[in-house]
């Protein structure tokens, strides 16, 4: 028998829900909130985080977990001693939540040290939150209660014995965030145009679609959509570097944007791939917006639906 009992009474029965994983630091706190309420029990020890450096992971967590101390962060700007080491059950001060970025740990211990500290917080039901789950699972030896992975959607799902694993999470993050990446660039290029040459500033909330972005607006811009899909494409063929400037801006060639999400882009306007406009504005009767569409990419069976099938298969 654990030393403590985490086991539910009854058996949760999702399988995964997936949204998308929006621009921005507020909305993906906003997102991680809604999560929190919807998915997370008090009795869950085990928490996986998985996706690729600068898909948003540890915004994620703040927004899952608000006011928890961060070990590390993928640039290693945030490094601190990660305190699970330390843990002592009998000290009545010890945390009752952890963090641990396995992908940063590792430059320091072996995965069996890492696994050791893991087990016995939990073994004394404390709560664990694992970035990287997927490189320490199977040195564990058990999977997590629950999953969340950031790509181009955010997946949640509640794994059985029978899967699904983390390896099959981190593959279609991986396989995704390529579409988030060039997405946001192009809409980032996309506004920096709206702004210079037709004076149109964006809101700070939208909205999303799958493989693109959706600006939207009160009124019905008098812009030709054509001439602006062929200025921002004139913009992706100079394949012009596209990197963080400061906390709150971007640098997409001389010019200097302001945005919210400045590590989730290409490093150049190059790799950019397919864009094109919805040559009409799309109107919202309900909230009487008027929608300029973009997309990025070719459609593929990336997302995660395409594992359904083998959960559990040889």
């Amino acid at each position: 028998m654990p030393l403590f009992d985490y086991r539910p009474h009854t058996y949760e029965t999702l399988i995964y829900a997936t949204y998308y994983a929006p621009r921005g630091r507020q909305r993906l706190y906003m997102l991680g909130n809604e999560l929190s309420h919807r998915y997370l029990y008090a009795n869950d020890l085990i928490i996986g985080i998985i996706g690729a450096p600068g898909s948003g992971k540890s915004t994620l967590v703040r927004g899952l977990f608000p006011g928890l101390e961060l070990t590390n962060d993928d640039e290693g700007t945030n490094v601190r001693q990660a305190l699970i080491y330390d843990f002592d059950p009998e000290d009545f001060f010890a945390p009752h939540t952890f963090h641990i970025d396995v992908h940063y740990e590792l430059g320091f211990r072996q995965k069996w040290e890492i696994a050791d500290a893991i087990s016995h917080a939990i073994s004394h039901g404390r709560r664990v939150i694992i970035e990287h789950f997927d490189l320490i699972w199977e040195t564990l030896g058990y999977n997590a209660q629950i999953i969340f992975g950031i790509g181009e959607e955010v997946i949640v799902t509640r794994p059985s014995v029978f899967g699904p694993f983390p390896e099959a999470i981190r593959d279609i993050v991986n396989r995704t965030i390529k579409f988030r990446l060039m997405a946001h660039s192009a809409e980032d290029i996309t506004t920096m145009i709206l702004e210079r040459d037709y004076n149109l500033r964006r809101r700070v909330l939208h909205s999303d679609v799958k493989h693109g972005f959706v600006i939207n607006f009160p009124e019905k811009p008098d812009i030709n959509i054509p001439e602006l899909e062929q200025k921002v494409k004139d913009i992706i063929a100079q394949n012009i570097p596209i990197m963080p400037v400061g906390a709150d801006h971007i640098q997409i060639g001389e010019a200097s944007i302001f945005c919210t999400g400045i590590r989730t882009h290409v490093q150049y306007s190059g790799q950019i791939e397919n864009f094109r406009l919805v040559k009409q504005f799309r109107y919202h009767p309900i909230f009487q917006e008027y929608m300029l569409i973009g997309r990025v990419g070719y459609e593929e069976n990336s997302g995660y639906d395409q594992i359904l099938n083998t959960i559990g298969e040889e």
